[in-house]
């Protein structure tokens, strides 16, 4: 078996990446996902939310509002105080999933996409930190420029903005940006750097260059 961290800043292209190592056979869990799921009422995430913040992150259909969470995160720069309560649930339930894909695969590669993995200091329930939860780490990287321009256009959902709604957009890139540390940091934490600043082809040849690494370590 073979525990692996893959990660990049906003805008990175980390998810392009786990779908190409998922095409390939690598079994990907997927944090955002994970989040999504124990945010739906009556999970973990959601109590934990409306206890510390509450009823004004929920909205009137009874979901959280996800616009306010954020907005309480990055605006009022209470993000730690998000963190502590996401974070260790979805570590938590990250470790479950992992294990129970290995009881049936005793040599897959399990691929935990998270953004977060280095900057988090909810390492896990029992205090281990993210080298105790990987064997191997990836990260993917992208010029800052790209990173920005990348959110703005998945904001925007393609449609044509103004010059006022684009510098928002990027404003929030940055402040996002800022929260998280920087790509020549993870890069020496990190065992392998996927460069990802130009066409899709490049990023696939260097997943297929790795994948086959990653299979003889499993």
């Amino acid at each position: 078996m073979l525990r692996v961290g893959l990660t990049g800043g906003l805008g990175s292209g980390k998810s392009t990446a786990a779908r190409l190592f998922a095409a390939l056979g690598a079994r990907v869990l997927q944090s955002d996902a994970i989040g999504r799921e124990l945010m739906e009422p009556g999970q973990p995430i959601y109590d934990g939310m409306v206890a510390h913040f509450g009823l004004g992150v929920v909205r009137p259909d009874g979901t959280l509002d996800r616009a306010a969470l954020a907005r309480i995160a990055f605006a009022e720069g209470r993000v730690e105080e998000l963190n502590a309560i996401a974070h260790p649930l979805v570590i938590e339930r990250q470790m479950v999933l992992t294990e129970e894909i290995f009881q049936r695969e005793p040599h897959a590669v399990v691929i935990v996409e998270s953004a977060l993995i280095f900057e988090t200091n909810y390492g896990s329930v029992d205090g281990a930190g993210w080298q105790r939860r990987f064997d191997r780490i990836i990260l993917v990287t992208a010029p800052e420029e790209v990173k920005i321009a990348r959110f703005v256009a998945r904001s925007s959902g393609g449609k044509a903005i103004s010059e006022e709604q684009r510098a928002e957009f990027e404003d929030e890139a940055r402040r996002r940006l800022a929260q998280q540390i920087s790509d020549e940091q993870k890069s020496a934490l990190s065992d392998y750097v996927l460069t990802n600043g130009g066409a899709l082809t490049e990023l696939e040849w260097q997943v297929d260059q790795l994948w086959p690494i990653l299979e003889a370590a499993a």
